[in-house]
C-alpha cells in the first residue's frame, strides 16, 4: 500500500512568486533537464505574469505549488504547449519541485488535483514533455496514468523528447 500523499496546495502565481520560484529553483540538480544551470529572474517574472494571463483566459495555468506550512517549493499545473515543435496546439501539464522537497510526494498530489481542473475546464486530454533520462517526471507520468506516445526531435539537443498522453474520454 502506497504512503498517504501529503497536503498540497496550489494558487495562481503571483508577482513575488517569481522571486520564490527563482530561489528555489536556483540549484543544478532541479534544472539538470532545463537548461543545466539556474534561469535568471527576469525569466521567471515574464513566467508567472504568463500563468496569470492563462489563469484569467484558460482558468488553468502552473500554479505555485505550496506545501502544508505555506511555503514556496515549486509549480505544478498546465498551460498550452510554447514551442513551434512537438505537440503543437495540445496542452502541457508540467512540474518542477525544489530540490529538498523531492521524493515526497507533493507533485503527485499536486498533478492529480491539475488533471482534476483541467478537465473541469473541458481540456479533452494533456500531454507531458519530458526528456530521456528525467526518471523522476517519467515515474509521476506513469503514476497519473499516462502512456508513452511519440517522440520529437528536440531542435536544440541531439535527443529526442518523450510525449506522454492522457485523453479523458467522455468527461462530464
Amino acid at each position: 500500500m502506497n504512503p498517504p500523499l501529503p497536503a498540497v496546495r496550489l494558487r495562481v502565481p503571483t508577482h513575488e512568486d517569481a522571486v520564490a520560484w527563482h530561489r528555489v529553483f536556483a540549484d543544478p540538480e532541479v534544472m539538470e533537464f532545463y537548461g543545466g544551470k539556474p534561469a535568471a529572474l527576469s525569466v521567471y517574472e515574464e513566467l508567472t505574469a504568463r500563468q496569470r494571463r492563462h489563469d484569467a483566459e484558460l482558468g488553468f495555468c502552473l500554479w505555485t505549488m505550496l506545501d502544508e506550512s505555506g511555503e514556496v517549493i515549486g509549480f505544478t499545473g498546465a498551460q498550452p504547449w510554447q514551442p513551434a515543435w512537438g505537440p503543437v496546439g495540445e496542452i502541457e501539464i508540467g512540474w518542477r519541485l525544489g530540490r529538498r522537497h523531492w521524493g515526497k510526494g507533493y507533485v503527485t498530489a499536486a498533478a492529480r488535483e491539475t488533471l482534476e481542473r483541467v478537465r473541469a475546464a473541458g481540456v479533452p486530454g494533456v500531454v507531458a514533455m519530458v526528456r530521456p533520462g528525467n526518471e523522476r517526471s517519467i515515474a509521476v507520468t506513469r503514476r497519473l496514468g499516462m502512456t508513452p506516445a511519440e517522440t520529437y526531435p528536440h531542435p536544440t539537443l541531439d535527443e529526442s523528447a518523450l510525449c506522454f498522453r492522457l485523453p479523458f474520454g467522455d468527461a462530464e
